[in-house]
């Protein structure tokens, strides 16, 4: 277990971490609307009797709340999210509702305890009150409930995955129209592309080569959600992604998402040499600059973006295996940069000739220094 914990970086913990925290402080605030609404209803219609305790309801409600919200944030989203990207949509649907409903009866059920012990003033294991839980799981509070959350569960899952999707708050973009009349933006954009991808996909067949693809996009997907990214394009073996200035240059977020894509492909390359017989390797291009962008599309919608410094990427990413290098960018992007990952150092390549450049470039690269081992 130890060894498995030290795949995860302080970044990605902490990713997971806010993620679980805002589902936890999320669930349990509707946990609580709920209770007031039903609460303040009973009141309106006179159904409250006296021996309705207020306190003892509102605690019961605070423990399920809060045991929901962090099993939730903590394990079962993550589970269920991992179930959506990895199995077709049936079975998925069926082994959350499987997990969902354990999960259901033992936070209820502790729930229940507490309510029910206060009801008898005994200990929450009495025999008395555990004898009581049986029917509870049959009552229409229990069921009512239970469908209610399975409910919430699914939209937070359908939330979680379109802004992966669509990248950090590009949906709630999207849905205010915010680019409905195009604007401009001043971004950065990545240009990632597999080395020898016509090769890989010679000696691969069609089918084998389709999910080596689909299996580097999907492993990558992580250090670009974690870093704040956006994917903005798919475009055969190549996958261009985003960041709003502020994001992208926070923490070196960036630069730091090469250096989590090169991790993660490392840790996973045992199993691509087993499935394929050979392992991605990658280099990417950096860019930033002005950029008009907007929806597009009639039958499809999708936000573009528009301007030189797209191409001025792509163009820099071309340079890589020339220069020799895995990762390229712009000079301009460099000195704005100032923020970087642990260990990893600016390089300064000079002025180069970019393909359909009137004027040369400068271009910066970075090296990362290896932990050094003491000697025994």
């Amino acid at each position: 277990m130890a060894i498995r914990f030290k795949r995860y970086t302080q970044r990605q913990l902490w990713y997971y971490a806010k993620r679980a925290f805002w589902i936890l402080i999320s669930w349990t605030a509707i946990s609580n609307i709920v209770f007031f609404y039903e609460y303040y209803t009973l009141i309106e219609y006179n159904a409250l009797t006296s021996e309705y305790d207020f306190k003892q309801s509102f605690t019961a409600n605070l423990i399920v709340g809060v045991m929901a919200g962090l099993i939730g944030g903590i394990v079962t989203v993550n589970l269920m999210e991992r179930w959506l990207r990895k199995h077709s949509f049936l079975r998925a649907l069926f082994q959350i509702v499987i997990i969902y409903t354990l999960t259901a009866i033992i936070v209820s059920f502790f729930g229940g305890l507490y309510y029910f012990s206060e009801e008898l003033g005994v200990g929450m294991f009495n025999p008395e009150v555990v004898e009581l839980m049986i029917p509870f799981f049959g009552e229409f509070i229990f069921i009512k409930n239970f469908i209610l959350w399975l409910a919430i569960v699914i939209v937070t899952l359908i939330i979680l995955m379109v802004n992966e999707k669509y990248g950090p708050g590009v949906f709630p973009d999207f849905l205010m129209g915010r680019y409905f009349r195009p604007k401009r933006e001043r971004r950065i954009f990545m240009f990632c592309d597999i080395k020898n991808a016509t090769g890989i996909a010679e000696i691969l067949d069609e089918e084998p080569y389709f999910n080596f693809l689909k299996d580097f996009f999907r492993d990558i997907a992580p250090a670009i959600v974690q870093t704040s990214g956006e994917v903005y394009q798919y475009v055969g073996d190549e996958i261009v992604v985003s960041w709003k200035m502020k994001h992208g240059l926070k923490r070196g977020n960036a630069i730091q998402c090469f250096y989590s894509m090169k991790k993660i492909i490392r840790y996973k390359r045992p199993r691509y040499k087993k499935r394929y017989g050979l392992y991605p390797e990658f280099k990417v291009g950096y860019h930033y600059g002005d950029v008009m962008v907007g929806e597009i599309g009639q039958i499809k919608r999708e936000i573009v973006f528009s301007g030189d410094v797209l191409n001025t990427a792509s163009r820099i990413q071309a340079l890589c295996n020339e220069l020799g290098v895995e990762i390229l960018v712009s000079k301009e992007f460099a000195d704005i940069n100032t923020k970087l990952p642990p260990r990893v150092k600016r390089e300064d390549l000079g002025e180069e000739k970019l393909r359909g450049k009137a004027d040369e470039m400068q271009l910066v690269t970075y090296t990362r220094k290896s932990f050094s081992k003491k000697k025994k």
